[in-house]
């Protein structure tokens, strides 16, 4: 139900509507035997809007939209009466949507705030009417134009989850216990790699009512970025990430070898995530004692802030709040 549940990327072909037809028209009534041109223009094609809503969280309610097809425009006519605009189709996404071609990997549209808006695909103009092209040496114009065509093609739309802070680490790492016991979250949470398939997102409350998000996202394993375990479905949702959060367990038998393993997928995955700030926090600390965790200290860079927390006890998790918050507020300043 968890897998079924979340959809981050879809494929959709979508076509705008094409523009209504100028009308040729001459003006003819019981009063007027040979009138000059009112042939009206003709309407714009519905365009194909992407619209934010951070009410959503997934792209489930599109899963099952495998075509678009927006509304053609009304054609013109007579007395000089344009045709009828179609109307606008618009898509309702999550925050942190992107848009493409199928077979490009640029960016169309990005959706990053509530209400915002942007036109994937433009719908066609309509057709000027032979009232438009009447001159003082062309009194009775016998053409009108024809409506443009609109836009058409496959779009890939895919979820980038939004967040303050991301957890980065491997499988059963202590991730969605921390998310579950600092934020009002309920991951799933099980002894066994892979308990957590996709994103889960919670807010954590922190000092005088102020507050930021954190993902818990699928564990990494070496090899992620060549599209290993999750891969790239799940390295795609840290690209959006202030701060990301290794969180390597105590019981590891290497914790330095563990970061660097994690930094370098992500690193191969793209450059531009070593340019994020850096957390580390190794979880489990309650099976430690004070020899054991100057031992691990020594182990890890010593130009990434770390701290030693539990999630069963709630050793230190107030202070991981604290430091949290301070690298946020540090990278938005």
């Amino acid at each position: 139900m968890e897998k079924s549940n979340f959809v981050d990327q879809i494929k959709i072909f979508c076509r705008s509507g094409h523009g209504g037809a100028g009308s040729k028209h001459f003006m003819r009534n019981k009063l007027t035997a040979l009138g000059g041109p009112d042939g009206g223009d003709g309407g714009r094609g519905a365009h194909i809007i992407l619209k934010g809503n951070s009410q959503l969280w997934t792209l489930l309610h599109l899963r099952y939209f495998k075509n678009i097809l927006a509304e053609n425009g009304g054609n013109g006519a007579g007395n000089n009466c344009s045709g009828k605009n179609g109307k606008d189709i618009i898509i309702e996404v999550p925050l942190g949507t992107i848009a493409k071609s199928e077979d490009s990997d640029i960016v169309e549209a990005e959706i990053l705030e509530h209400g915002q808006e942007i036109i994937l695909l433009k719908g066609g103009r309509g057709g000027l009417g032979n009232s438009n092209f009447k001159s003082a040496t062309n009194q009775a114009p016998e053409y009108a134009q024809p409506g443009e065509e609109g836009e058409e093609g496959i779009k890939v739309i895919e979820l980038k989850v939004l967040a303050d802070v991301g957890l980065v680490g491997f499988p059963n790492a202590g991730k969605s216990t921390l998310l579950s016991c600092i934020t009002a979250a309920k991951p799933k949470i099980a002894n066994y790699a892979f308990t957590t398939l996709v994103p889960q997102l919670g807010m954590v409350e922190y000092r005088d009512g102020k507050s930021f998000c954190m993902a818990d996202l699928p564990g990494i394993i070496e090899g992620a970025a060549e599209g290993k375990g999750l891969g790239h479905r799940f390295l795609r949702h840290i690209e959006r990430n202030s701060i990301l959060l290794f969180v390597i367990p105590a019981d590891s038998n290497h914790h330095k070898q563990e970061y660097e393993i994690l930094r370098t997928e992500l690193e191969k995955y793209n450059p531009e995530m070593l340019q994020k700030d850096f957390v580390i926090a190794i979880s489990k600390s309650d099976m430690l004692d004070e020899e054991l965790t100057t031992a691990i200290s020594k182990e890890l860079p010593p130009n990434i802030p770390h701290i030693f927390i539990s999630s069963v006890t709630g050793f230190h998790l107030q202070q991981l709040k604290d430091l949290l918050w301070n690298v946020l507020n540090t990278t938005r300043a």
